[in-house]
């Protein structure tokens, strides 16, 4: 079988995209590093677990929702522990599993990094695109995320990370 192979518009788009992830990641833990102390991961984690209701969330099921590996989410927990951003607690449910668990320093580090973060994001994204094209952005990134990671995901040889 034949590779579909991309046309010049579609490698311009690919590339323009995968510039993109590239750049916008190390900006993004760059500004947080620089104005925080803390990497893009870490803040990550600090607010999914800020949003959760009882700020608490079983590291497996943690490591999938941020999309890394369950290795990844130890060594970067462990390193929150040393700030005081988090804490283990054991599962009450399951003794083989362990919650993280936001602390108020925790709460307090996201706090003072949020404006600089969300100051970064708007005038890297939303300051440079139209309402339409920040519309049109955010529900084609849905389509091509729900591909990659939903039932009808391409086949690969190893499983992604999150899921291992």
């Amino acid at each position: 079988m034949q590779p579909r192979w991309l046309s010049a518009q579609e490698m311009r788009t690919w590339r323009s995209f995968s510039d993109l992830s590239l750049v916008m990641e190390d900006t993004l833990d760059q500004q947080l590093r620089h104005d925080s102390g803390m990497s893009h991961l870490t803040y990550s984690v600090l607010v999914f677990l800020s949003e959760l209701p009882e700020q608490r969330l079983r590291m497996t099921d943690l490591a999938e929702k941020l999309r890394i590996s369950r290795t990844r989410l130890s060594y970067t927990i462990a390193r929150m522990e040393e700030e005081g951003w988090v804490r283990r607690e054991d599962s009450p449910g399951d003794k083989r599993a362990q919650l993280a668990v936001l602390t108020e320093a925790g709460t307090a580090a996201l706090t003072e990094a949020a404006p600089g973060h969300v100051e970064l994001v708007r005038s890297a994204v939303f300051d440079r695109l139209t309402p339409e094209q920040a519309q049109a952005f955010g529900e084609a990134c849905a389509i091509v995320l729900a591909g990659l990671t939903g039932p009808e995901r391409p086949a690969l040889p190893v499983d992604l990370p999150w899921r291992r």
